[in-house]
């Protein structure tokens, strides 16, 4: 069954390094009450305000081409392809194989963005295709983590877990949102879990809440939930900076 993507994003500059073209997938185990792509979040089609479908079939020759018009850009910035969503790993696994098999043949190296939500059996066989996971970090609390995305955090800590232990390459993104993921003791136990698995991330990404997809929302016909969230201000963000470089961790970034 072809999975639906929603969108393929043309010279993307913050889902790894370099030029990149992320493809966005539809659907996903977490519904977060702070995403910013809410379009993502069911694994149906759904129908924007304007009557215009969210999504699209994926079909991979379809998906190569529009991939491969933009080599040239990959070369020379050392970019690639990202796979985004919703979550990537949740969509159909003969397809995502297929399609990391047809990019790796092409030499165009693969990034996966992945919230880390799914059983490890969907990811273990995509390690030899993959050149790094962009892994994202939440809550550290597994309650509040179900809370605020509607799933505990258990099968997110222990895949990350085994990723390492797998030899993966791996970037830690964390959302950080006032006095809920961007709070010290959120941060703390953050550091602690990494440290006491040995895992040592190739650079964390602190990006600030943003609710430039809310109005999102509305067009989707649902109300957005994180009209309470808030950014961390500047200062507050270079105090996590800080924290994560003292513990020892290196490319500590806002952003990216």
């Amino acid at each position: 069954m072809c999975p639906l993507i929603t969108n393929i994003q043309k010279y993307s500059i913050h889902d790894g390094p370099g030029i990149r073209t992320t493809v966005f997938f539809k659907g996903c185990p977490l519904h977060c009450l702070w995403c910013h792509n809410p379009e993502t979040q069911s694994f149906e089609n759904e129908i924007w305000d304007v009557c215009e479908g969210v999504a699209r079939e994926a079909d991979i020759d379809g998906l190569m081409e529009e991939i491969l018009k933009d080599r040239i850009f990959y070369d020379e910035s050392g970019g690639g392809v990202t796979l985004s969503g919703g979550e990537v790993l949740a969509q159909d696994g003969e397809f995502l194989l297929e399609l990391l098999k047809r990019l790796k043949t092409e030499a165009i190296p693969v990034f996966i963005d992945t919230c880390g939500a799914v059983p490890y059996e969907r990811i273990k066989p995509l390690l030899v295709y993959v050149r790094a996971f962009l892994y994202d970090l939440k809550l550290m609390d597994s309650e509040e983590h179900r809370r605020y995305t509607g799933s505990g955090n258990g099968v997110i800590l222990d895949n990350l877990k085994r990723l390492w232990e797998d030899g993966a390459a791996i970037y830690i993104r964390v959302p950080m949102i006032k006095g809920l993921s961007a709070q010290k003791g959120n941060i703390d136990k953050m550091i602690c879990f990494l440290k006491d698995n040995g895992i040592r991330p190739e650079g964390i990404n602190l990006l600030p809440y943003h609710d430039t997809g809310s109005g999102k929302y509305q067009r989707l016909g649902r109300a957005y939930e994180g009209e309470s969230f808030e950014a961390p201000g500047s200062d507050e963000m270079e105090e996590y900076v800080k924290q994560l470089t003292a513990a020892g961790f290196k490319n500590v970034r806002i952003g990216g």
